[in-house]
C-alpha cells in the first residue's frame, strides 16, 4: 500500500515584510518578488522551487497568479531562490540595524546575525536543502557565489566595517564561506534547537577572530619587514 503523502502545512513566514500585507496589488514587481519568496520558500518544502511552489504562494497569499508568474518569469528557480535571500537580507536588516549592533562587540555582531539567519528558517529544512542543491549546479555556481558574497557584505555593512582595501575581500570571502559551510552542517543537523550547528558556527568565528589577530600583529610589523619590491631588484640587478 503506498504511504499517503504529507499534508500542505500553513506556509511559514520568516521575514515580517511585504509578506504580510493583503494588497498587492500596488506592488511593483520587484517588490512583489520578495513578498512573495518566503511563501515560496514554504511551499519548496514540498513542490521544490518550482511553478507549482510559486503558484501556491500566491495562491496562499492573495496575489494574483499570472502576475506573480510575471514577476518570475520561466519560474525559474534560481530567481526564486534569489529572491528568497534577498528577502532575509532586507528582514535581517530591519531586524538588526547599524545602530542596534553598535552596542555588541563585532564577534556579537556576526555571530548575532548568522543566528538570525538560521533562526529565519530554522522550520524549512526541506526548501534549504533544496535550495543548496540547486544552487550547486555547475550553471548556479556563480550566481550562487555572487548571493553569497552579498549577503557577507549586508552582514559586515551591518556591523560597522568599513574597510576598503584587501581586507574588504577577505573578509566577505571568509563570511561567506563561513555561512555556507554552516548552512551545509544545518540541514543535516538533528539535535535539539539545531545546537550542533550552533556550535559549529562558534567554533568558526573563533578561530576568525583568531586569524584575524594574528593577521593583524604581522601587519603590525610592516616596517620592520624587508621591502618585496628591493628584494626582487636585488634578484634582478644583484650588486656587484
Amino acid at each position: 500500500m503506498p504511504m499517503p503523502s504529507a499534508p500542505r502545512r500553513e506556509p511559514r513566514r520568516t521575514t515580517g515584510l511585504l509578506s504580510d500585507m493583503t494588497d498587492f496589488s500596488d506592488l511593483t514587481l520587484d517588490e512583489l518578488r520578495i513578498a512573495l519568496a518566503p511563501d515560496i520558500a514554504a511551499s519548496a518544502i514540498f513542490d521544490g522551487w518550482t511553478e507549482t511552489a510559486l503558484v501556491a504562494a500566491a495562491e496562499m497569499a492573495g496575489a494574483d497568479v499570472d502576475v506573480a508568474k510575471l514577476a518570475f518569469p520561466g519560474a525559474k528557480p534560481m530567481d526564486m531562490i534569489a529572491a528568497w535571500i534577498a528577502s532575509v537580507d532586507q528582514a535581517m536588516a530591519e531586524e538588526w540595524p547599524a545602530e542596534r549592533l553598535a552596542t555588541l562587540k563585532i564577534r556579537e555582531r556576526i555571530r548575532t546575525l548568522v543566528a538570525f539567519r538560521l533562526e529565519a528558517v530554522a522550520h524549512i529544512d526541506e526548501a534549504v536543502r533544496r535550495a543548496l542543491a540547486v544552487m550547486a549546479q555547475p550553471q548556479n555556481a556563480a550566481r550562487a557565489l555572487k548571493l553569497g558574497w552579498h549577503s557577507a557584505d549586508v552582514m559586515w555593512r551591518l556591523s560597522g566595517d568599513t574597510a576598503t582595501d584587501y581586507n574588504h575581500y577577505t573578509k566577505r570571502a571568509i563570511l561567506a564561506g563561513i555561512y555556507s559551510a554552516t548552512l551545509a552542517v544545518f540541514v543535516n543537523d538533528d539535535s535539539e534547537g539545531k545546537a550542533d550547528t550552533h556550535a559549529f558556527l562558534e567554533r568558526r568565528i573563533d578561530g576568525v577572530m583568531k586569524f584575524e589577530k594574528v593577521k593583524a600583529q604581522f601587519l603590525g610589523k610592516d616596517r620592520e619587514l624587508p621591502s618585496l619590491t628591493r628584494f626582487l631588484g636585488r634578484l634582478r640587478y644583484p650588486a656587484r
